[in-house]
């Protein structure tokens, strides 16, 4: 069972990803080149959204995380400073077997993503060997060993399901270790690009200097320049709903139907915050200079079983603006997806919901954004 989520989104002028150069990010399609928004870029900025809005264990994206989140939460325990570091730096050669930074033991040579509950397991296992009457890094290594190969027994017991918080839930989390859960993505995420060409200018800024006096040198005090682009912006999001389920609760993704209410009602608010962080949040860079903040002028939802299609092949042939842009964009996309369903017929329940008119989205409802993704949901896990 899936979820795919389609939207429309205009940007004035903003710089909303930037590659390395500090230019905008684009990439060939069709017939143009457009500019476009990665998927990580996106991510980065939903996940923020949850964090203030989902009340649903957390995640640690941090090269630092056993030093400054586990060694620190192992000393305010009580446990001497040299054991808690012998112990930290010990359990993190064991779990990222050769993530190690070697010029500080406590740290990892990028970022991995680590759950709350999990770092809560982490900091007890170190407690618990400190306490231990042998040798306190020989019992951590016993542990770690007779625990190998059963890590879902490992966290059963420990009382933690959500074990990489719910951004490794949804997004995922590719570790090599042979004790880290290695958590497959429910969400995936296209990177978003322009249904136009590609159209920016370089913008060209000074800065004066408040205290410089009239008989000083004239001119600016500093001069710079950044690339702005504005922009029509389709967005395409899969859910894997099984599979979120299944990260969520710790059970079989082919039995995600027979979970408790609760696990399917956090299932639910998920997706639900999901949905509204697509369609609300922007990402963007310079937010002092642009204030890029806007909100999809469409979004499309779509339920079922059959494999997921992009249609993002809707503006393969470049929109050249007539009229109103937001309503050619929007007729593109229900002829493209009639065109597709004559081809492959029609499998799944769909729910728009659109600041301009749907005509051209033939027999799906059209209701308010709320309305729209409560049907969508009931359709998921059934009403209520």
């Amino acid at each position: 069972m899936f979820l795919q989520i389609h939207t429309l989104t205009s940007f004035a002028a903003a710089l909303l990803n930037r590659d390395d150069a500090g230019l905008a990010k684009r990439i060939p399609f069709g017939n143009a080149e457009r500019m476009r928004v990665s998927s990580q870029c996106l991510k980065k900025h939903w996940r923020d959204d949850f964090h203030r809005n989902l009340d649903l264990p957390g995640g640690i994206r941090s090269r630092m995380f056993f030093e400054r989140e586990i060694l620190s939460r192992v000393l305010e325990a009580g446990v001497a400073e040299e054991t808690a570091r012998k112990l930290t730096e010990a359990l993190l050669k064991r779990l990222v077997q050769g993530g190690q930074d070697k010029k500080n033991p406590l740290r990892l040579n990028q970022p991995v993503l680590f759950g709350k509950p999990e770092a809560d397991y982490l900091v007890r296992l170190i407690t618990e060997c400190a306490a231990s009457d042998a040798d306190p890094v020989q019992r951590l290594g016993e542990r770690l060993h007779a625990e190998h190969g059963n890590l879902k027994a490992m966290w059963k017991a420990a009382g933690v399901n959500l074990v990489s918080g719910v951004e490794g839930a949804m997004f995922g989390r590719f570790v090599t270790s042979d004790i880290l859960a290695r958590t497959d993505a429910a969400v995936h995420v296209a990177h978003a690009f322009t249904v136009h060409p590609l159209s920016t200018e370089v913008d060209y800024f000074t800065v004066v200097d408040d205290l410089k006096e009239a008989d000083e040198d004239a001119g600016a005090a500093h001069a710079g320049d950044m690339e702005l682009g504005a922009g029509l912006f389709y967005g395409y999001v899969v859910v894997d709903v099984p599979l979120l389920v299944s990260n969520l609760c710790g059970c079989d993704p082919a039995k995600w139907q027979e979970q408790p209410l609760e696990a399917l009602r956090d299932a639910r608010d998920v997706l639900e915050r999901l949905v509204q962080a697509i369609a609300t949040v922007s990402p963007g860079a310079k937010l002092g200079a642009t204030a890029p903040y806007a909100r999809a002028e469409l979004v499309l939802l779509e339920s079922g079983t059959a494999q997921p299609r992009t249609l993002a092949n809707a503006y393969l042939q470049a929109l050249k603006p007539k009229g109103n842009p937001l309503q050619q964009a929007v007729d593109a996309l229900g002829q493209h997806l009639d065109a597709l369903d004559a081809m492959y017929g029609r499998d799944e329940q769909r729910f728009v919901a659109s600041t301009q008119d749907t005509a051209s989205l033939k027999d799906i409802p059209r209701a308010p954004m709320k309305n729209s993704v409560q049907a969508a949901l009931d359709g998921l896990f059934g009403a209520g």
